[in-house]
């Protein structure tokens, strides 16, 4: 007999055949859906728990025992490969219940190439074992490029596709203008040009010293041999250097590389700032939003902070400060650690003096970043009602627009045709209910056909989920369940009349609006209207169409690329405009291979007859 009535019966069979041993458990909702991940050093006590100590849980978790129709866990050696574990199963599920990092997938880092001769300086979303070396992640795109424009005047660094033989005849103007140290003509060695990114790598972790001095020291030897260019070139980067340097606040002399971390929390949002401190100074700040943290303790909320962000981040400090004490602490001093590999990381809560300051200093921050936050959020939510009331009036609708669907089609000379849906939802992207159509019934470069079927095979999905309410059985792509408020597809009145086909066919042209947009001056055509609408062009009504259609654009374009290199098309060179036979011909008995032409600058395929400067960004624009 369940001595728990409100245990499901398969729970409660399932609970005694649980392991003792350390793992991670995956409780599912009815519909299979993973909707938490936790670890244990015994599993078997730590999922039991869930169901016998209900009242000593959150409101939020025991809403989420609620839930949980079916329980699946995974057995592992020890605690530390359990944490490894549950952090891997929370990037892969990203589980509603589970304290997270706020679009973590999207954080930019600075990636060094050091594996090649003459690395190059890059943005890039993920870090992969390739020799090469990472700073970040950080918050914000732009943030990273300003970043690499400051390093680039005091490390001009390299940004072409150039084959470095150092017997090239002219530098590019990038040379003239100081932004690149021209490895190419011969003007800095191998040796040196690494030792200016070493250089520019020890400047990302904030220590400067090593670097002023070997520089003045260069810069004195080039003065005695008379150099005078050479050391006004090093003089200048000593300069700037330094006035970077001036900038950062200076903590301690005293006081090891650190990260500070502070939590501040409103309503349900929780924001956590991290100060850097690297060689007694303050060298940078970033601050992270956290999903699912409603209703848990602090200790809880910045203990699963601390996994995520540092199993992200491309180093791991001597010591991590803290205003609390936090839950799991020996383990996650243990496993960063081992991330770090060089010595033990320490974990301190700071009860006095400048490192309490700092604690105090960053909790500031943190509430005043997601006040600010709040607020722009607010003028947002603003922006996307009047940017929807201007659209509805210019169109002529009553009824409010909640759902805006996008259509646009991608293909290359007809081949590998995609039909992209985006879903605004009052303004916004609803990218989980973003889809795509690989175009089926088309032959050749037909738009209006493609568009034609892309539309008809959504609706017919929606009729199909209309059906499956009335029986029981699979449920419906939630995507395809709700009619739109207002189809928008991307082309002129040859893709309106299309639409309007389509919708006529399913007796819906009185229930769903429908414009086409045209890309030249974002006219939209409506039907039975002979002359288009336009928005005037700095309101937002204009703004979220130009959002909404780029979006449909890019989203087309994506899965399209995706679907080429699937397909793996006999030669990706046949499908760009304007390279026929003869060119084609002439680029492979010129580069010998695919990856030799992708890998080409623009000057070395614009040597190639027939390959104008326009042709060559072309090929290069399709290739990459």
């Amino acid at each position: 007999m369940n001595a728990n009535p409100a245990i499901p019966p398969n729970i409660a069979a399932l609970l005694p055949t649980l392991p003792t041993r350390p793992g991670c458990y995956l409780m599912k909702d009815g519909e299979g859906k993973v909707i938490y991940v936790g670890k244990a050093v015994n599993l078997r006590n730590r999922v039991r728990s869930y169901f016998h100590a209900t009242q000593q849980l959150s409101p939020r978790i025991r809403r989420m025992v609620e839930k949980i129709a079916d329980i699946e866990w995974i057995i592992v050696d020890s605690e530390l490969e359990a944490l490894i574990l549950e952090m891997n199963l929370i990037k892969k599920y990203r589980p509603h219940y589970n304290v997270r990092l706020k679009d973590d997938k999207r954080y930019p880092y600075i990636k060094v190439h050091w594996g090649d001769d003459f690395p190059k300086v890059t943005v890039t979303r993920q870090m992969v074992q390739d020799g090469s070396r990472y700073f970040g992640p950080y918050t914000s795109v732009w943030a990273v490029h300003q970043t690499l424009d400051l390093l680039r005047r005091i490390f001009p660094y390299l940004t072409c596709d150039r084959v470095i033989t150092g017997k090239d005849e002219r530098a590019c103007l990038y040379y003239d203008i100081k932004l690149c140290s021209a490895p190419c003509i011969g003007a800095i060695d191998r040796e040196n040009y690494r030792q200016m990114i070493a250089d520019l790598c020890y400047f990302l972790e904030g220590h400067t010293e090593e670097i002023v001095a070997r520089l003045k020291s260069k810069m004195e030897k080039a003065a005695e041999s008379l150099q005078f260019e050479q050391a006004a070139v090093l003089r200048d980067q000593i300069r700037a250097i330094e006035n970077v340097v001036e900038k950062q606040k200076v903590i301690s002399s005293e006081m090891t590389d650190s990260d500070v971390i502070a939590l501040a929390r409103d309503n349900g949002d929780a924001c956590v700032q991290i100060f850097f401190i690297r060689g007694g100074k303050l060298i940078g700040r970033e601050y992270f939003l956290l999903e699912g943290a409603e209703e848990t303790p602090d200790s809880t909320v910045m203990a699963e902070f601390i996994k995520h962000f540092y199993d992200q981040a491309a180093t791991v400090p001597d010591q991590v400060l803290l205003p609390h004490e936090v839950e799991e602490a020996q383990i996650i001093r243990q496993w960063l650690s081992q991330k770090k590999g060089s010595q033990k990381v320490e974990i301190s809560v700071p009860r006095a003096g400048i490192q309490q300051e700092l604690i105090q200093m960053a909790a500031e921050n943190a509430a005043q970043t997601l006040a600010t936050l709040k607020i722009q959020w607010e003028v947002d939510t603003h922006r996307q009602e009047q940017a929807l009331e201007e659209l509805k009036e210019a169109l002529g609708i009553e009824k409010p627009l909640n759902r805006i669907e996008c259509y646009d089609i991608s293909n290359t000379q007809g081949v590998a045709a995609i039909g992209s849906m985006v879903v605004f939802e009052k303004g916004t992207p609803r990218k989980s209910h973003y889809r795509r159509f690989n175009i089926r019934s088309v032959s050749g470069p037909d738009d209006f056909a493609s568009m034609e079927e892309t539309l008809e095979r959504r609706f017919r999905r929606w009729l199909a989920a209309q059906e499956s309410e009335k029986s029981p059985g699979k449920k419906p792509d939630a995507a395809f369940a709700i009619l739109p408020d207002l189809v928008i597809v991307d082309g002129g009145k040859g893709q309106l009349n299309r639409a309007i086909r389509v919708l006529e066919r399913f007796n819906l042209l009185d229930r769903v609006s429908v414009v086409s947009l045209a890309k030249q001056q974002e006219e939209m055509f409506l039907p039975h209207r002979s002359d288009s609408v336009l928005l005037p062009r700095h309101s937002q009504g204009f703004y979220l169409l130009q959002r909404i259609r780029d979006e449909a654009h890019r989203f087309a374009i994506t899965a399209h690329r995706k679907l080429r290199t699937k397909q793996g098309l006999s030669s990706r060179l046949e499908l760009i405009p304007g390279i026929g036979p003869v060119k084609r011909k002439r680029l492979l008995q010129r580069f010998g291979d695919l990856e030799s032409i992708r890998n080409a600058s623009l000057e070395e395929l614009t040597s190639v007859a027939g390959i104008t400067p326009e042709l060559a960004l072309q090929i290069k624009s399709n290739l990459e």
